[in-house]
């Protein structure tokens, strides 16, 4: 159980039930959903503040950070790698490279590959993040909190594209991976944009819709989150060693103080990769608080998909293998993706996303309160399993 359901109550639910005590009280029409593409600065609302101000009050320096330029892949140990093949293939990437204790999976986005598995007992091996230069992945073996578990950096003499590696554990001990040097991929077919009629433009004139049922293509890697037991070191840590900075942190009311004033607790981060005035994804990262006891863990991973009838029909598609759900499709409200979750066979969550936020450095820090009550605007209720 994370944190996103341990400390706040189910306002949804009263929510409900107020709203069906005044449809009693009065004869009313419902009033009609709707939704905006809406400012950043606006959406996230007055409890924000910039990035600069909160690298500041946090005494950050970017300066002495590690220069991160994207996620590139994935590193899982699986113990079958033709039973994670098949589902991989499912869920829409394709093997660009295999050994017979490797495989290396691609998307159609502009990275060789986007998931590597090896052969062993079911593990973790991190998400691999792309660094400017040679030099960067130097700077990674001198953090302080980190452990080096490569043998220094090791040139990549198998995997598609080639290039460096070096792996470290972070100080809760998850594995993360960081690369730089590969030559450049081929560029491959990306798929056509649907053309939407609406009720007052109508720009499909003598053209229909029609689709072919398959798996949803991946793209591209977007985000993973951890569920971590030392949430401020962690954060601590990501945020002050890397070019990583939070699109929004989540907190929990705490008794007030001995002056009267209301407390909180910071429990989750959403973070982003800062590059500036580029845009970019709004989460590259996410940390949410295990309760006391908890084990931590890796939460989930997820790859971009084209729009919405792709991931409906990918979703119909793992339906029907008889792969098992966890959650969706829906719409989350934090960077505002259409989800939908899967369980892999080894109980890895993996998501399918479209249509998510793009943020740069002028997009302000909000904050608001957690609680599994505001994590989707619509879809399925969420399940216990996604929460834990």
């Amino acid at each position: 159980m994370s944190a996103l359901s341990e400390f706040t109550p189910d306002t949804t639910n009263e929510k409900v039930q107020a709203d069906n005590a005044n449809r009693n009280a009065q004869s009313r029409e419902p009033s009609p959903n709707r939704g905006a593409s809406v400012p950043d600065f606006v959406a996230i609302g007055p409890e924000s503040e910039s990035q600069a101000s909160w690298r500041s009050a946090n005494n950050i320096n970017p300066t002495n950070q590690v220069r991160i330029l994207k996620l590139s892949h994935m590193r899982y140990q699986h113990p079958d790698l033709r039973v994670i093949t098949t589902f991989l293939r499912d869920f829409g990437m394709h093997v660009v490279k295999k050994t017979e204790t490797q495989r290396w999976y691609r998307g159609y986005g502009p990275d060789h590959y986007v998931y590597y598995a090896q052969q062993g007992p079911r593990k973790f091996l991190g998400g691999t993040f792309e660094v400017e230069s040679y030099q960067e992945l130097e700077k990674v073996m001198k953090i302080p909190e980190a452990k080096c578990i490569s043998n220094g950096i090791e040139e990549m003499k198998d995997a598609p594209g080639g290039g460096y590696i070096a792996s470290i554990l972070d100080p809760e001990g998850f594995q993360v991976n960081f690369i730089c040097g590969q030559v450049p991929a081929e560029s491959r077919k990306m798929p056509e944009k649907l053309v939407f009629n609406d009720e007052s433009t109508k720009p499909r004139v003598r053209k229909f819709q029609r689709f072919e049922p398959g798996p949803a293509a991946v793209h591209k890697l977007g985000h993973f989150g951890l569920c971590v037991r030392n949430f401020n070191g962690q954060m601590a840590f990501y945020t002050r060693n890397f070019n990583i900075v939070p699109s929004d942190l989540l907190y929990v009311p705490l008794p007030p103080d001995s002056k009267g004033e209301p407390g909180r607790k910071t429990v989750a981060m959403f973070a982003h990769i800062d590059r500036g005035q580029d845009l970019v994804d709004h989460h590259t990262i996410f940390l949410t608080t295990l309760p006391p006891g908890g084990e931590p863990h890796v939460h989930h991973c997820s790859f971009e998909v084209h729009d919405f009838d792709t991931q409906a029909l990918g979703h119909q598609w793992l339906a029907q293998k008889e792969y098992k759900s966890v959650w969706g499709v829906g719409r989350h409200i934090l960077g505002s993706q259409i989800f939908d979750y899967w369980w892999n066979p080894d109980e890895f969550m993996v998501e399918h996303y479209a249509d998510g936020d793009l943020v740069n450095e002028e997009t302000p820090l909000g904050y608001g309160p957690a609680g599994h009550e505001g994590l989707a605007v619509w879809g399925p209720e969420v399940p216990k399993e996604f929460l834990g």
